[in-house]
């Protein structure tokens, strides 16, 4: 029987891969053994040091490590990650575009609030490593990296195992269409659409500023939300409420950086609506789908 070359190959890499995964007593599918051994043994440094080394030539067994998979990677310290992932520190953006445009003789949309320090920089780099990242933020490699579907990179496939736990709310994939985070639970946070309609103002937020703030009222933002609306927020793990509170004080960049004024998509996140002192009992439309909560994994310690 003539096999078809198509199929042969497709049979071929299967089989590689099983080999691959057997060597040394890798046997069990990484998803089941990162479910069936100790999340955090998996996660430790030591331990991923460990089978980095062994993996060092083996570009399929590092790939299939099982700290890539939940349940261990909810466990993995950054330290862990860097272990094979320490070149992102070191990642720096273009001198020039393709087009020749220098990046040092231009200044990108997002660059133009006050809390945009400096030139520009690699992502990773303003969101962990920069002056602001460290003072509002809190951000760990886990917090975008849900670990990693090696076959498509992709939630919704037809090899879905790999994808069935989620800490995202309403069950939410891990994965978005090829993509290594999913952007609607990471990006969406911090670079949504500036929600006016839902606050009964028209326009955008530098229109709207220019008659709620002076010298005296330096932050029009908390015209409202210093004691009448939504004064209950930020109370997440990645993210530093008071350093934010007191950044407020001085000016609305700090706020509108994260609402509208690096804005990458047209739509704005759903935050939840943290009860408020004298909040009023009315629910508006827009938020009749809000939960009351934010998402369990993100929940500060108890008090």
């Amino acid at each position: 029987m003539t096999i078809p070359t198509g199929r042969f190959l497709h049979a071929l890499n299967g089989a590689a891969l099983l080999v691959a995964l057997a060597i040394g007593g890798v046997g069990l599918a990484p998803q089941a053994r990162a479910q069936a051994g100790d999340a955090k043994a998996i996660a430790d440094i030591e331990a991923v040091k460990k089978r980095a080394a062994a993996a060092a030539n083996d570009y399929e067994r590092a790939r299939y490590d099982p700290i890539h998979f939940k349940p261990a990677i909810d466990a993995a310290k950054d330290e862990a990650c860097l272990v094979c992932h320490s070149e992102i520190g070191k990642a720096k953006p273009r001198a020039a575009s393709p087009a020749g445009v220098k990046a040092d003789q231009t200044e990108a949309w997002y660059q133009t609030l006050d809390t945009y320090a400096g030139k520009q920089e690699d992502f990773h780099w303003r969101h962990i490593q920069s002056p602001l990242a460290k003072q509002v933020m809190n951000l760990r490699c886990n917090f975008c990296h849900q670990g990693n579907d090696v076959r498509e990179e992709a939630a919704n496939n037809s090899h879905a195992s790999l994808n069935t736990r989620t800490d995202w709310a309403k069950n939410a994939p891990a994965f978005t269409l090829r993509k290594m985070v999913n952007p609607s639970e990471t990006c969406l946070r911090c670079h949504g659409n500036f929600p006016a309609e839902n606050m009964g103002l028209s326009g955008t937020w530098p229109e709207n500023r220019e008659g709620l703030e002076n010298a005296e009222t330096p932050n029009g933002c908390l015209t409202c939300h210093a004691e009448q609306f939504r004064t209950n927020r930020h109370q997440v793990t990645y993210l530093n409420a008071k350093a934010i509170e007191e950044l407020a004080k001085k000016g609305s960049d700090v706020c509108y950086g994260c609402h509208g004024g690096r804005q990458w998509y047209r739509i704005d996140y759903p935050y939840p609506r943290h009860d408020w002192p004298g909040m009023p009992t009315d629910v508006p439309d827009w938020a009749k789908d809000r939960p009351k909560q934010s998402d369990a994994r993100f929940a500060l310690p108890a008090k």
